[in-house]
């Protein structure tokens, strides 16, 4: 594997638990059938600890600790926390570490998880360094402060083992007819699964996909990573509002994480859950649509002139009706009704006023594409 993976900068506690995972997987689940027989209970034990520990990483680790995009009661965090620790992916305090560094220094030298660097790099390379084994205290002093986060660095290990082995290994024994049916699957199977779920969104959500809102850094949207990750594979998005509690934000975006921290919220055991507004995303959106375009065809400057002058009237007209939106519900109280009807009517004009531009700036790009594939002028 080169110089890089020499034995001196191998982190040999790492190397040994992600290689040798896969082995035990494959061994104890053969084992358990032959021993024991096939059961689906072990199956949907499986499911059941990779739903605890994957939703812990994406909604606990990532979207809750890593970029506070929301707050949560102490027993969510707790839960967090402990079913976090459970998937073997480090305490919070050092994956949050290696996470925001990993946004803040994107696609550099000092990006722990450089796709640049390569695939097999990005995707678990960089955890078999020593180098990428301790704390980047700069991006920790938070969790420095916090009692709980510090608790769970501290018996990080006790609390993997307790929650991440010894209870789903109970449960397939004591309730399901197997021990070596909860250690295969419970275990050794769902570790492994986790683990390279979550380390796709660095190498493959970063190698390949879409880039609706920037192409600021290498950051992709794949909806198929989002299906296997709880809604962490629109990574585009999140790179660009990486304070946003969702990642997919379409009705239609397979985004569990994002559901289950606004359930939450209607129970008060979730809070502040932080929102960009949509003017910011549509402006997004519309940028890298016109540089969709220039890059692909040889657009006139009549065409850019035009073009530009309906981007700039959406915008202004989704800002007025943003603006009208805010002012109503914050003097919502204070109205009479015939200011609250007025009001309304104007928003309501506002909303038309805005939905007529989008229609004309869709059709200008929808439209002048067309019209430069069938004639094939392009770069």
């Amino acid at each position: 594997m080169g110089s890089k993976y020499s034995f001196k900068n191998i982190d040999i506690v790492n190397f040994l638990f992600l290689f040798l995972t896969p082995v035990a997987a494959v061994v104890t689940t053969y084992y358990w059938v032959k021993v024991d027989g096939f059961h689906y209970g072990q199956i949907l034990l499986g499911l059941g600890f990779y739903l605890l520990t994957g939703i812990s990483i994406t909604a606990g680790y990532h979207r809750l600790f890593a970029h506070k995009a929301y707050d949560a009661h102490p027993l969510i965090k707790l839960l967090f926390l402990i079913f976090g620790a459970a998937s073997f992916e480090n305490s919070a305090l050092k994956w949050c570490s290696d996470h925001r560094l990993h946004h803040y220094k994107v696609d550099t030298n000092e990006d722990p998880y450089n796709i640049n660097e390569g695939f097999f790099y990005a995707h678990m390379g960089w955890v078999l360094l020593k180098k990428n084994g301790t704390v980047n205290e700069r991006f920790a002093k938070d969790f420095r402060q916090d009692k709980l986060t510090l608790w769970q660095h501290k018996y990080y290990l006790p609390i993997a083992v307790l929650f991440g082995m010894v209870l789903p290994t109970f449960i397939g024994g004591y309730f399901l007819g197997s021990y070596l049916g909860g250690l295969a699957l419970g275990v050794f199977a769902r570790i492994v699964m986790t683990h390279h779920c979550t380390f796709f969104i660095n190498s493959l959500c970063h190698f390949m996909g879409s880039t609706p809102y920037t192409d600021t850094n290498t950051a992709k949207d794949s909806w198929i990573m989002a299906l296997l990750t709880f809604g962490e594979g629109y990574h585009n998005f999140h790179h660009y509002f990486q304070t946003d509690y969702r990642n997919g934000i379409r009705w239609f975006h397979f985004d569990p994480t994002k559901w289950m921290i606004k359930s939450l919220s209607f129970t008060g055991l979730a809070f502040k859950l932080k929102l960009t507004p949509q003017e910011k995303i549509l402006a997004a959106r519309m940028q890298m649509k016109v540089k969709e375009l220039k890059n692909k065809f040889e657009l006139p400057e009549m065409v850019l002139v035009e073009v530009e002058k309906l981007r700039a009237q959406v915008l202004e007209a989704m800002n007025k009706m943003h603006s009208l939106k805010e002012d109503y519900k914050f003097n919502k109280d204070k109205m009479c009704s015939m200011a609250m009807k007025e009001v309304n009517e104007k928003i309501d004009s506002a909303k038309e006023e805005f939905e007529h531009c989008m229609e004309q700036w869709e059709y200008l790009v929808k439209n002048y594409s067309l019209l430069q594939a069938e004639v094939g002028i392009r770069n």
